[in-house]
């Protein structure tokens, strides 16, 4: 992942309802949810819903695909994986990711 990519992502997840929005297309694995769906379950009305969709598409971390008049949208995995991956890159100085997953000495600090 480029650095402009993840600071796309980023941005757009730096949001609480698109990080919520994220997080239930996460939730609801590669199968997804229609908008009505994630609108409904997050209290959000559709137009407002359908601007914050707008930019976790934009970001490349959802997808979605026309199902007649309805939009079933889709956490996109290799983007969120490709950012974790970009922020954990050069964890613990190379050592690798493990060493400093939660709950290691290492993710601890001082």
């Amino acid at each position: 992942m480029e650095t402009n990519q993840a600071i796309a992502a980023l941005t757009a997840l730096g949001q609480a309802t698109r990080l919520a929005a994220f997080r239930l297309l996460v939730e609801a694995g590669p199968e997804g949810r229609m908008a009505g769906e994630i609108g409904e379950a997050l209290g959000v009305p559709a137009a407002t819903l359908s601007f914050h969709l707008k930019e976790l598409v934009h970001a490349g971390l959802i997808s979605g695909e026309s199902q007649g008049r309805n939009v079933c949208y889709r956490a996109r995995f290799d983007a969120m994986n490709a950012l974790v991956g970009y922020l954990t890159h050069n964890c613990c100085a190379g050592s690798g990711a493990d060493a400093c997953a939660p709950g290691t000495p290492a993710s601890r600090g001082c």
